[in-house]
């Protein structure tokens, strides 16, 4: 079982072993979490997406899917980028929000991290109620077949710390 800590804060700032992305599918950068990562990771972070559009990925990331680059200039060793899916009110898509963060803990599992860090993945352009979000994430962490020493959630607002807080408990 992890230990899992909540700090509010940005996420390219957070040390641990692997930082998750919020990304887009195409893994070539994008807004929100994504843009940020590949702004402060700098260009290794951009170069080793493009090889994996170029090769494994050439459609780019499925939705719930992971995958690792180095970590560029971020205080990590690697970026597990994930793609969170769209929230709908008329299907249920929170089994495929669960499965990014666990695919996530898993690909750094078998990468050897003691520690992780996530983002609230889906909780911003993808337009997730931020307290259902929030809910799967901890759901998620907690229940996931694999885990690390460490899983830091990073919240993006003091009121989003207090939503997490409340539900790792």
């Amino acid at each position: 079982m992890s230990v899992i800590d909540v700090v509010t804060g940005d996420i390219t700032t957070v040390r641990a072993d692997v930082i998750v992305n919020a990304a887009n599918s195409t893994l070539l950068g994008g807004g929100g979490v994504d843009g940020a990562i590949h702004r402060a990771g700098g260009r290794e972070i951009l170069d080793a997406c493009k090889i994996l559009r170029a090769t494994t990925l050439p459609n780019g990331l499925d939705t719930g899917a992971a995958v690792a680059t180095p970590a560029g200039r971020l205080p990590a060793r690697w970026v597990v980028h994930t793609v969170g899916p769209r929230y709908s009110a008329r299907e249920d898509r929170s089994p495929i929000l669960r499965a990014a963060y666990e695919r996530s803990l898993l690909l750094a599992h078998s990468l050897g991290a003691s520690s992780i860090a996530f983002p609230l993945i889906s909780g911003g352009a993808y337009g997730w109620p931020v307290e259902l979000a929030v809910a799967e994430q901890v759901r998620a962490v907690t229940s996931a077949p694999v885990s690390v020493d460490l899983v830091t959630l990073v919240a993006y607002s003091a009121e989003v710390h207090r939503m997490t807080t409340r539900a790792v408990g």
